[in-house]
């Protein structure tokens, strides 16, 4: 693939690496630099694209693998920061009783929260949030679409059971 084709693709998941980006940092400065850096990392390292594989997979982890990175890399240095983590049932469920709270967590709780779920739960729920769909779970996992939605639907519940058991 040339590096024009490369970039048009890569170009056109703009949208979604705006989201998750933003998801990942809930600031939209943080979000446009991570961003930003994504693409820079996913330009140098072009040559390390396999072209038959999905693109908009390999640029979300490049960005959760920056997040992380970058995460740590403060904590390192001393500096508090704090990751707002919403899942999508938890927006649906603060747009429809209009609560406004939002629940903080560091990076590393979340981890500790999400390897905590059972593989069965934890697999499908890690691919979704790395941005496989649901068809490429189910291929991957040798599961009917069901089934993936029904489990990363109860991973999200365990997960969200736990944050507000935390919160308490």
């Amino acid at each position: 693939m040339s590096t024009v084709e490369f970039t048009t693709q890569m170009m056109s998941f703009q949208e979604q690496m705006r989201k998750f980006a933003f998801k990942l940092t809930s600031d939209y400065d943080e979000a446009q630099d991570l961003m930003q850096e994504t693409y820079i990392k996913a330009i140098k390292y072009k040559d390390s694209f396999t072209d038959s594989t999905n693109l908009k997979a390999w640029l979300l982890t490049i960005m959760k693998n920056t997040f992380i990175n970058v995460y740590r890399k403060n904590l390192r240095k001393g500096q508090v920061f704090d990751a707002h983590v919403t899942t999508a049932s938890d927006r649906l469920h603060q747009k429809a009783s209009n609560n406004a709270t939002e629940t903080r967590l560091y990076e590393q709780d979340l981890r500790k929260l999400i390897s905590a779920l059972p593989t069965e739960y934890r697999t499908p729920f890690e691919m979704y949030v790395e941005g496989y769909k649901y068809k490429e779970i189910g291929e991957h996992m040798n599961l009917p679409i069901g089934t993936i939605k029904s489990r990363i639907h109860i991973a999200r519940q365990e997960l969200m059971t736990k944050i507000n058991r935390q919160k308490k």
